[in-house]
């Protein structure tokens, strides 16, 4: 758990870490919340349903795995030899308000011809030794964990060579249960759609989701230059 002191100081640089991070504009009000629970305002919108990912304990994993080294910039690493794939996933900072945590992954297309993305990640949280965890949910959307990160749907988005795209993640860390197991996973491993070679992650600080057992994604969006 990462912990949060100088509580006036830090929350501007948690909003702005978190908003820049996932593109939600609505995450400043969202952190506001979660850093002082007393203020007055109006309550959180109720979450719509959401649909959760298919999770196939079946799926053999990809036999050739890229490791991304830990706390990687997502964007501006062309120093790495490209993936088979074409693609290259770099995981962001993971940022943190109370329990509320949020980074992202951004995927660049380092080959010489197009490659299109339509719709959420395929993610799994692995533990110390490389397993899944099989008691996390991936959530397609981010609505059950927070109402402050958009998530813009399924749509196409087709990447020019060294063109980017962009996903989000979101969970809470929150002990509720004392006798379930707390999931603190130091690695993810993230294909760009089901059935699409995936790469390990090492996030920095890793995805510590209590027993919650819930991971929310957004679909993929496209970078825009400068951002």
């Amino acid at each position: 758990m990462i912990p949060i002191s100088g509580r006036t100081a830090s929350r501007a640089l948690l909003v702005t870490a978190l908003v820049l991070a996932v593109g939600g504009c609505g995450l400043s009000e969202e952190l506001d919340r979660e850093l002082d629970p007393a203020r007055t305002g109006s309550s959180a919108e109720a979450s719509p349903t959401v649909t959760y990912a298919p999770r196939d304990p079946g799926t053999p994993e990809s036999p050739a795995v890229t490791r991304s080294p830990s706390g990687a910039r997502p964007t501006g690493d062309t120093s790495a030899a490209c993936p088979s794939s074409g693609v290259r996933m770099l995981p962001g900072p993971v940022d943190a308000a109370m329990g509320l945590r949020a980074m992202s992954v951004t995927l660049t297309n380092c080959g010489d011809k197009p490659y299109t993305v339509d719709g959420y990640p395929s993610v799994q949280l692995l533990d110390d030794d490389g397993e899944r965890h099989d008691d996390v949910r991936v959530l397609r959307g981010a609505q059950d964990i927070t109402t402050g990160v958009p998530d813009p749907g399924p749509h196409r988005v087709t990447l020019a060579p060294g063109e980017s795209a962009r996903t989000g993640l979101v969970w809470r860390n929150t002990v509720t249960e004392a006798d379930v197991p707390a999931v603190d996973a130091p690695y993810l491993r993230i294909a760009p759609l089901d059935g699409r070679p995936a790469e390990v992650l090492t996030p920095d600080g890793g995805l510590d989701l209590g027993n919650t057992g819930r991971l929310g994604t957004t679909a993929w969006a496209r970078v825009d230059e400068g951002s």
